[in-house]
Order: C-alpha cells, then structure tokens, then sequence
C-alpha cells in the first residue's frame, strides 16, 4: 500500500522548517535589532550630494537596513525631505526590498549559498539600474 502524498509532502515541510526554525529567529531578532539601534536620521548624514556615489551609498544602505516596502516609503519620503536626491532614495528603496544581507544565511541554507550570492548581487545591480532608469524616466536628470 503506498503513502499518501500529502502526508508525505507535509511531513516533509515540517522536518524542513523545524530544521531552519533556528536561523529564521536569529534572522528576525537581528532585523529587529538593527530597526531600533540604527536611527533614521543616521541615513542623510552619510549621503555627499555627489550624483554618482549617493546611489551607491542609497543602495549599500538599503541593503544593509532591509525591510518592507511600507516601512521604506515612510523612510523614502524622510530622506527626500532632509535633501536627499532622488537618485540615491531611489535605490536605497529598491535595495532595501531586495537585497537581504541580514537575511542572507537564512537564505543561503533554505536555497543554497550560490543561489543567494548570485540574486543579492543581481538584486543590488538591478536597485542602480532601476533608481536611474526611474529619475530618467520622470525627467530629473
């Protein structure tokens, strides 16, 4: 007589997230920790007003910080207040929804670690390209 599969499939996503069960609250705690000690206005002072270095500066911050895309709307318009260009807000935003460094041993045991390398590099090429696609586009440079 054969299992049923169903059975099967949910035991083994049981075993799969009890096993990553660990990793997956460090991550969290992490993420938690890193919302509440680094402070916003922390994000404008590091911007130099130089076109070519804020977009980098944006999405190396924003990968740094990750979060969820309410939360970076709410910080976006923060930064476009304090003076920050477009440009860098941008793909801070972009990086800050993609690109998971605080995330990435989480991601790298659940879907390997050559898989994870290669979609934050991707993910973080794209928040540049997309941030001067997205002021181009809307005319401000």
């Amino acid at each position: 007589m054969r299992s049923n599969p169903f059975k099967q499939a949910l035991a083994d996503t049981l075993r799969s997230f009890r096993r990553s069960l660990p990793i997956l609250s460090a991550m969290l705690l992490l993420l938690s920790l890193v919302s509440v000690v680094v402070p916003k206005t922390l994000y404008h002072r590091i911007f130099s007003g130089n076109i070519l270095l804020d977009p980098l500066i944006g999405a190396a911050a924003g990968s740094l910080s990750a979060g969820n895309p309410v939360t970076s709307y709410i910080i976006g318009g923060e930064l476009k207040m304090q003076g920050v260009s477009m440009l860098a807000v941008t793909a801070f935003l972009g990086a800050w929804v993609t690109v998971g460094v605080i995330q990435f041993p989480a991601e790298a045991l659940m879907l390997g670690r050559k898989f994870a390398v290669v979609r934050n590099a991707a993910s973080f090429v794209s928040s540049l390209v997309l941030a001067l696609l997205t002021v181009w586009t809307l005319g401000w440079i």
